[in-house]
């Protein structure tokens, strides 16, 4: 998974329950296969973001 600044990231989920995630990407942190990202989440929270299977991209428009 590749990311740059500005693209979203929808993460999705197995539990009926819970809706999906979605946040945009401030920081590109690391390089190569140990890069990882700062979001701001839809609620407004910040986070370090270590992508996982169950994330997408969508591109900046």
């Amino acid at each position: 998974m590749r990311c740059c600044t500005g693209d979203q990231i929808v993460i999705e989920t197995a539990t009926l329950d819970t809706p999906r995630r979605r946040g945009e990407v401030i920081e590109v942190i690391g390089q190569g296969e140990r890069e990882h990202y700062r979001v701001r989440w839809q609620d407004g929270h910040e986070s370090v973001f270590f992508p996982g299977p169950d994330a997408r991209v969508l591109p900046r428009g």
